[in-house]
């Protein structure tokens, strides 16, 4: 049987690397890991989410987001979400306002520059994650 520790990255793709990497540095606070590089290019990079999970971005200028694909959006988790919108919008970002959800998590959403959505959560010590229950969703 495989034992599963974690999710280690989730992969997207970028139209414009530079302008990814910049967002999720000065508007998430995401470092950058390490670079992928092809004949001295970069074409990719992994930006550290903290403990051992990342994003994985790579140049691809031709992909689209749409609501029917199978991966709908990443979810980072923040220690203050209340900090984490007021900085986004201090950076011009658009960002939905906080929201309690159904799970008991608070939750506001953002795009990045290829208009990947991007959950951010805050957890309570009610979140379903956590005390387990099934929750009636409310949207």
């Amino acid at each position: 049987m495989i034992q599963v520790k974690q999710l280690a990255h989730v992969c997207i793709f970028a139209h414009d690397l530079e302008a990814t990497r910049a967002f999720y540095g000065d508007v998430l606070g995401l470092d950058t890991q390490f670079s992928f590089l092809r004949d001295g290019e970069v074409f990719g990079f992994y930006l550290n989410c903290g403990g051992r999970s990342h994003v994985e971005v790579f140049q691809k200028g031709e992909s689209q987001y749409a609501e029917s694909n199978q991966i709908n959006h990443l979810c980072l988790e923040v220690e203050d979400l209340d900090a984490a919108v007021e900085h986004i919008r201090s950076k011009g970002v658009e960002v939905t306002a906080k929201k309690y959800a159904c799970d008991d998590t608070w939750q506001a959403w953002v795009r990045d520059p290829n208009d990947v959505k991007i959950e951010l959560f805050e957890y309570t010590d009610r979140s379903a994650q956590f005390v387990g229950r099934d929750r009636v969703a409310d949207w």
